[in-house]
């Protein structure tokens, strides 16, 4: 499935991400040098439904055609098949977001086969090709389909992830779950976040991620000192919250197993307090959700609780990921939650904002 090439194909930068299928066969690693090395590895499209990363990456491309980049940059193309649809993933695939090395363990070789589908194994292989260069960073850079702010999401809390997620936004989300994500695995290898620059269409997500994949191709080093302590705000994911398998999910018509308040995407990165309304089940005796902790026990009555039929939280805590997209919600969950988190003193600094690394 993966084709890995040192050019970039005369007009695919041209090309919207819905267009990509007629210029690559698939899944396709750009491998391009630059002054400095190691390469920074940047993934985009692993949802095609989420073009941010493409329409910033390619106008990065475009203004250095006749210059070198001034960091040797690996660029990953993912789901042209899905951006073909504008789908999060087609009926037939995986999410290409949860197919990627969840141990070191499964690494078998280059050829990336570890006996799972075609699509694991081409996410092995990129991971391969990557761990042998020593990375300088990963930056997987998405979309979302709710109202949420542009943050960045870790999963450790050394200080270079940390400073590397900072210079995107002070908005930091640290995350463990789910396994499969490119984050997750990526982070093996260097420092790793991924990006959320709002929804798709909004011109101001394709500005933020230019200006932040620019800075980050101009880095020199990532600082490794303690964070400023006024330039994050730090979340932790405890939950994810699914609908119950075979439950019909939706909006408004009064017959559904769920019926979600309309405006339950305006709920994101707001404190919800005890029994705020989520919806109204046609079951009145149990609940329609299914949560998992971050040891994937099923915690479901410590955050929801039924209230005739009416669906409510349960205790005070943040949702994030929230969306109007049923489709979406039943392809991955409903929503995270999150609880605000505190960083050890050895990682914060107390004093006035530092400079966010070194630049070119």
């Amino acid at each position: 499935m993966l084709t890995i090439r040192q050019d970039i194909p005369e007009g695919l930068l041209d090309s919207q991400s819905h267009e990509l299928y007629k210029k690559l066969d698939g899944p396709t690693l750009f491998q391009l040098p630059g002054r400095r090395s190691p390469p920074i590895f940047i993934s985009v499209l692993l949802h095609g439904n989420e073009p941010v990363g493409w329409n910033a990456i390619r106008h990065i491309l475009y203004h250095h055609q006749n210059k070198e980049l001034p960091r040797a940059l690996s660029l990953f193309v993912g789901n042209i098949q899905a951006a073909r649809f504008q789908q999060r993933h087609l009926e037939e695939q995986p999410d290409f977001n949860r197919i990627w090395p969840k141990s070191a363990e499964l690494i078998q070789g280059l050829d990336g086969n570890d006996g799972s589908t075609p699509a694991h194994n081409m996410a092995n292989r990129v991971y391969t090709e990557m761990a042998a260069t020593g990375l300088f960073a990963s930056i997987d850079v998405h979309n979302n389909t709710g109202l949420n702010p542009h943050y960045a999401c870790v999963n450790k809390l050394d200080t270079s992830f940390l400073h590397l997620a900072t210079l995107f936004d002070r908005i930091v989300i640290y995350f463990t779950r789910p396994e499969g994500v490119q984050s997750l695995a990526f982070s093996r290898l260097a420092p790793s976040v991924t990006l959320e620059c709002g929804q798709p269409g909004n011109p101001q997500g394709v500005a933020h991620a230019i200006e932040y994949l620019t800075a980050c191709l101009n880095l020199s080093e990532i600082p490794t000192h303690a964070v400023a302590k006024h330039d994050i705000e730090l979340f932790h994911t405890v939950a994810t919250v699914r609908v119950a398998p075979g439950i019909e999910v939706g909006f408004q018509e009064n017959n559904l197993d769920l019926r979600l308040v309309d405006n339950i995407d305006h709920l994101n990165f707001r404190e919800l307090p005890f029994n705020t309304l989520i919806g109204w089940q046609k079951n009145h005796q149990e609940l329609a959700l299914r949560t998992a902790d971050e040891q994937d026990q099923e915690i479901s009555a410590h955050y929801f609780h039924l209230d005739g039929n009416a669906l409510r939280i349960s205790r005070p805590v943040m949702p994030s990921m929230l969306t109007r997209n049923t489709k979406v919600i039943h392809q991955d969950c409903l929503c995270y939650l999150m609880e605000r988190m505190i960083l050890p003193d050895s990682a914060v600094d107390s004093r006035e904002s530092a400079a966010p690394g070194c630049l070119e």
